[in-house]
């Protein structure tokens, strides 16, 4: 693993990084929740004295240094930790660390190289890493060290960025929570630009009046500054409160004067950068498919989600624009047979058709986009939409094909043959168990991108606000071209769209080191015709700008490439991948980047002779998802916990707001109904029945047990299910039913709902917010069994309990000691909880939640003796498949 969950007290900033300086002495939660309240013990031990942001934005491109210094006042030694959040779209560029006036820098390898390093580090001694997590916007890193009494650190990191222009202002996220008191508090930021800033504003959602005047503002012609310095007495919640109210974003937002519609072309040092966002264009007629999906996955707060999100668009959608609905499980269905104008009547057929989408079934993706694509063809073709507009396609699903063409690269080549570079495909991924490189590649074969939705209560609002950023189309197949002779390694030229709001950036080198200009010509197709700008960029001009930092077009112009060139590397194949990769590799270690293919490494000398191994890493939003490694984190801001139960029994367990997962066996006889979730409060009980793995009737417990009978209670609703491998019973007061797995069915009753996918799945959900996957298990060598997934627990009270109950709610925990073993599939570790400290060893498990017939694998932390010390200590066994623990 590379890095080590310490017990930390958190310092944040974001943006431009969240820093702590803190003692390893205590563990805050990815919610920012604290185990103990300890600022007045973390005083007497390890004091930040110093905190700074420095950040330096040179059109558009920010490059930021943090610094963090603190000293150990305890009589022993500490664990000292520095912990930062930075936008994904950043690449750090520089670490380093000052203990007691000894500086040690990170070096940027190739990842494999530098995994040898730490590895070896590992083996001889002592090491910390960097632990990497993510949000929607950011990712976090975290390294920690041993300082000892009265030593002082320092800490410093540098990144940068290309700022994204985004419904026509540049945004800044600062998120400010130090949990304590800092001396020297400072955040600086000077922006400086070519073209005159048109507003630059700062807002805290922490800030009171007293600390508004702490917020300098100003800006003047091209230059911009951004000032917050509060004393410690500014600081503080009170007056004599020694607790600080610095606890929310400061958020800062810009925008340049555009005085040319062709842009602003800048030359420094050899390179040279061209802004491109004409504005007063008259807007495009957009033509868009969604795409959605209504499979049982999709079931509770997703589906509502998503309607939430789909009838605000409906309401946004301008009536120029053309649209349809597909919703997609088993079966695709079309809203309506052609695309329709945006009317008032139409929106208002368009909201009652949402307001009934249900979610059931298994998930076609294939047949449905391919609709979408003849829908676009046959209307086109028809003359039934504008010349001039532009077709999106506006795929929504949480999980892997299923049903139908189930290959992924069928798919995929299926999709491109069918758009044939006619129209844009965008894929938005719902959660974080689906395979997003698949939509990854999926969307960049064809024009688009992929974007995550994540599974927290805003999750309607972030559907929404894709559709804001392509909802006004201003322009269409844009070609931007520059004298062969004149530059060279140009960026990419061409773009499908350009959306009102936004940006294009391309950069490149200069050949001739005499050129005086840079001529630029542009082609586009605008809402009524063809257009072309054109531009000359002058290095004079140029040259007289006094810039912050002079190399700006070259590290700006490594950093787009080195992006461009990791989106290409998503989509090839073979050799031209490798190709890809390997200059991609180039740049990065040229330019100091850590990008996903490198990583930077501090080996820090200890007084006994050993080494200590820091690593800073990067990952793809793929690997955030599915990256097996136990350094691997998401985080998920739900209550939901993915907990499930599959095989001999296997439990797995994730504890909500957390990103490690646990898991352990239960050896219990054939007979033995087990307690899985039992909720007084609620009334729900879920119970489990154990089988032999054989038909034969045996109590030897040598022989694994599987599930074979599960049975689930709701007291309120007078509702009984028990499932079996054969057939689903539902007893609802007086009423029976009984339904078998050979048939696909959805039922919808109050208080409850059922929804069978043929032979594989069974979703049941009770309430709002209680949901389960049920998963059959079609055994060749023996008996059929079944295998039962949370799939949301909102509704369940915190008097839960249970073996999968018990861990729906936050439990403290803190992992350390990580060891590798022998095997090198296999790493060791010990887990404090719950009072107990475990020796632990990750493993991987398989999860059948996404694909029923292979599963994919899961990284967990196994925990021997049936879960001793992790589970609560009592007899989970109950006298019938309906009964409550007593």
């Amino acid at each position: 693993m590379m890095g080590q969950f310490f017990k930390i007290m958190e310092l944040t900033i974001l943006l431009l990084l969240c820093p702590a300086l803190v003692p390893a002495d205590f563990l805050i939660s990815d919610s920012g929740r604290l185990v103990r309240n300890i600022n007045r013990e973390l005083g007497e031990d390890v004091q930040i004295y110093s905190f700074k942001i420095e950040s330096l934005v040179t059109s558009r491109f920010a490059h930021n240094v943090i610094t963090s210094s603190g000293i150990n006042y305890a009589n022993i030694s500490k664990e000292v930790s520095f912990e930062v959040e930075l936008p994904k779209t950043a690449f750090i560029t520089n670490f380093s660390m000052t203990i007691d006036g000894k500086t040690y820098v990170g070096k940027v390898k190739k990842k494999e190289v530098a995994q040898k390093q730490y590895q070896a580090a590992v083996a001889r001694g002592q090491s910390a890493g960097i632990v990497k997590s993510s949000g929607q916007k950011m990712e976090k890193f975290k390294v920690s060290v041993n300082i000892a009494s009265a030593s002082e650190v320092t800490f410093e990191l540098t990144y940068e960025e290309l700022l994204k222009r985004k419904f026509g202002t540049y945004e800044m996220l600062i998120q400010v929570k130090p949990k304590q008191l800092v001396d020297h508090f400072e955040i600086n930021i000077n922006i400086f630009e070519t073209r005159n800033i048109k507003f630059l504003d700062a807002k805290g959602t922490f800030m009171t009046n007293e600390l508004m005047q702490t917020l300098d503002v100003s800006y003047v012609g091209n230059k911009g500054r951004v000032s917050f310095k509060p004393t410690t007495d500014d600081q503080r919640s009170c007056p004599d409160c020694p607790n600080t109210l610095l606890d929310g974003y400061l958020i800062i937002k810009y925008d340049v004067e555009r005085t040319h519609s062709a842009g602003d072309i800048q030359i420094v040092n050899g390179y040279f950068v061209h802004f491109f966002a004409p504005e007063n264009l008259p807007r495009m007629p957009k033509v868009v498919v969604f795409v959605i999906d209504t499979s049982g996955s999709m079931w509770g707060r997703k589906i509502q989600q998503t309607k939430e999100a789909l009838l605000k668009i409906s309401e946004d959608i301008s009536e120029d624009d053309y649209f349809n609905f597909i919703t997609f499980s088993t079966d695709v269905t079309l809203w309506k047979q052609s695309l329709i104008k945006a009317t008032g009547k139409s929106v208002a057929a368009a909201k009652a058709f949402i307001s009934k989408l249900q979610a059931y079934g298994g998930t076609n993706i294939n047949d449905a986009i391919l609709s979408a694509v003849r829908l676009l063809e046959t209307d086109h073709s028809n003359k039934a939409l504008p010349a001039t507009s532009v077709s999106i396609i506006i795929l929504l699903t949480d999980g892997d094909p299923s049903v139908g063409v189930t290959s992924l690269t069928s798919i995929q080549a299926n999709v491109k043959q069918a758009i044939g570079g006619h129209f844009t495909l965008y894929c938005l991924g719902f959660g974080k168990d689906l395979n997003y490189n698949f939509l990854e590649k999926l969307s960049l074969e064809n024009g688009g991108i992929a974007r995550r939705i994540y599974e927290d209560s805003d999750s309607d609002l972030q559907l929404q606000g894709f559709y804001e950023e392509v909802a006004n189309p201003l322009l269409s197949e844009i070609q931007m071209q520059y004298p062969e002779a004149a530059v060279s390694d140009v960026t990419k030229q061409s773009f499908k769209h350009y959306y009102s709001g936004s940006e294009i950036v391309v950069a490149g080198r200069v050949v001739d080191n005499n050129l005086i200009s840079i001529p630029s010509a542009i082609t586009a197709q605008g809402a009524t015709s063809l257009l072309n700008f054109s531009l000359e960029g002058k290095v004079e001009e140029t040259l007289q700008q006094k810039y912050i930092f002079g190399e700006f077009t070259k590290r700006l112009w490594a950093y787009l490439t080195i992006q461009q060139l990791l989106e290409q590397h998503i989509a090839a194949e073979g050799e031209e991948k490798e190709k890809l990769k390997a200059k991609a590799t180039e740049l990065s270690l040229k330019y100091n980047f850590v990008t996903p293919l490198t990583s930077m490494i501090v080996i820090k000398p200890k007084d006994d002779g050993k080494k200590s191994a820091l690593a800073a890493d990067k990952l793809t939003e793929a690997q955030r998802s599915r990256d097996g490694s136990p350094a691997r984190s998401a985080q998920v801001k739900q209550k939901s916990s993915p907990s499930f139960v599959e095989g001999d029994p296997h439990f797995i367990i994730q504890l909500p707001n957390r990103n490690e997962t646990f898991c352990f066996n239960v050896q219990k006889k054939p007979g033995v109904i087990l307690n899985l979730v039992n909720d007084l409060v609620t009334g729900i009980t879920v119970n489990a029945e154990l089988i032999n793995t054989t038909y034969a009737c045996t109590s030897n417990t040598s022989h694994n047990t599987y599930i074979g009978k599960l049975g689930l209670v709701s007291t309120k609703q007078d509702l009984k299910i028990e499932v079996t491998t054969q057939s689903i019973k539902v007893l609802k007061g007086q009423e029976k039913m009984i339904f078998h797995w050979k048939e696909t069915r959805n039922l919808t009753k109050q208080g409850f709902s059922l929804a069978i996918i043929k032979g594989t799945r069974l979703i049941v959900s009770m309430g709002n917010d209680v949901s389960f996957l049920i998963v059959l298990h079609r055994a060749r060598k023996h008996r059929d069994y079944l295998g039962i997934y949370t799939l949301d627990s909102h509704q369940l009270s915190e008097k839960t309990h249970g073996l999968l109950g018990q861990f729906y709610h936050d439990t403290e925990f803190e992992i350390f000691d990580i060891h590798p073993s022998s095997d090198p599939k296999k790493t060791y570790a010990t887990l404090a909880i719950k009072g107990n400290k475990i020796k632990v060893t990750g493993k991987w498990q398989n999860n059948f939640r996404t694909n029923s017939r292979d599963g994919a694998a899961t990284f967990c932390w196994f925990v021997g003796s049936n879960g001793k010390g992790l589970i609560d200590a009592r007899d989970y066994a109950v006298s019938s498949l309906f009964g409550h623990l007593e």
